[in-house]
């Protein structure tokens, strides 16, 4: 599984307006940002309670990225 599908892989379970979770992925040789874009009611749900949701996403794609030999960033844009 690429990194782009698996954030949106975990986006669209989290949210309530799934046909709005957009992922776009800019990957350069070793690198790659990830920008995940959800409804505007949806981005408390991505973000978590002090972070703690997108923490554990980044926590996640760092770890696939790793397996990749690629490194990832994980953007939240509203």
């Amino acid at each position: 599984m690429a990194l782009k599908e698996l954030i949106k892989a975990i986006a669209v379970e989290l949210v309530d307006h799934p046909d709005q979770v957009e992922v776009t992925e800019i990957a350069s040789e070793h690198n790659s940002l990830i920008e995940l874009r959800v409804a505007k009611e949806d981005v408390g749900k991505v973000i978590g309670k002090e972070g703690r949701t997108a923490q554990s996403m980044r926590t996640i794609l760092a770890a696939m990225s790793t397996k990749l030999g690629r490194r990832a960033h994980l953007d939240i844009v509203d």
